[in-house]
């Protein structure tokens, strides 16, 4: 009987070590699987080519409202009357790229802006717009791109990419910072714009910084693994999720047992 019992106490062992690494499977590889493999290089939004549903925020720099406004074409304190008329609706300054690549933009219709990056964007609207306005300044962002945090960070979620350069360390403060039971030093990376390629990172290690694989891109995911101590601390909850009512039915077996046996 006492056999038995060590045989039920290891197994539930067992299967409680498995469930854990049956969650972590994907990010403990160490090498390729399932096509997933270290990166060698990465861009970063800078380089971005805009796509079909893209949202663009597109504003006047000279007055901070609208792509064109009646002070748009301000100079030297006169106003261009021709610019009076060319004020837009929309509130936000955001356009939708349409599925055929284009925008449709105040006093100007449907431009293709699909494959351009954000400077060529910016650059191709200011000159059309040159024709109408007199040294138009506009700013354009891509208000869509995001990348996803998970794992041992204190606010999972997603978190837009609101500038050309955004390294790991700026995602994980987004999310509020590593919680007690991450490690640090293995960080990952999942970029799912480049054919399912991991990074892995130490970010005790401060050569980590000048890693230039950690900026970040659309679309990424970002995963900090449980460290030692957790991950300790997680197989023997389940464990004891496991053990007790096994042992209850050994326990009530050896009252059975012993009953019998008199």
């Amino acid at each position: 009987m006492r056999y038995l019992i060590l045989v039920f106490l290891f197994a539930a062992l067992l299967s409680a070590s498995c469930s854990y690494k049956q969650d972590q499977y994907l990010f403990e590889q160490k090498g390729a699987i399932a096509g997933i493999k270290p990166a060698d290089s990465v861009t970063n939004i800078a380089n971005y080519h805009i796509r079909p549903q893209d949202i663009l925020q597109i504003t006047n720099v000279q007055n901070n409202r609208s792509i064109i406004d009646q002070q748009a074409g301000v100079t030297g304190g006169q106003s261009n009357p021709q610019n009076s008329q060319l004020i837009t609706e929309n509130s936000n300054n955001t356009y939708t790229v349409d599925d055929d690549g284009t925008i449709g933009l105040p006093a100007i219709g449907r431009i293709p802006i699909a494959g351009l990056t954000r400077i060529e964007a910016r650059k191709k609207i200011e000159d059309l717009y040159s024709k109408e306005l007199k040294h138009p300044l506009l700013e354009v962002k891509i208000t869509n791109l995001k990348v996803t945090v998970a794992g041992e960070v204190k606010v999972p979620g997603n978190v837009l990419l609101i500038k050309d350069h955004t390294t790991l360390i700026e995602i994980i403060g987004e999310a509020g910072g590593l919680t007690d039971k991450a490690d640090e030093k293995t960080v990952k990376i999942i970029r799912t714009n480049q054919h399912s390629k991991v990074d892995q990172f130490d970010l005790s290690n401060i050569n980590t910084l000048s890693d230039p694989r950690i900026y970040v891109q659309n679309d990424d995911i970002v995963y900090v693994l449980q460290n030692k101590k957790a991950v300790r601390n997680t197989n023997l909850q389940n464990f004891s999720l496991i053990a007790q009512p096994v042992l209850l039915i050994i326990n009530a077996a050896l009252i059975i047992y012993t009953l019998a046996h008199r």
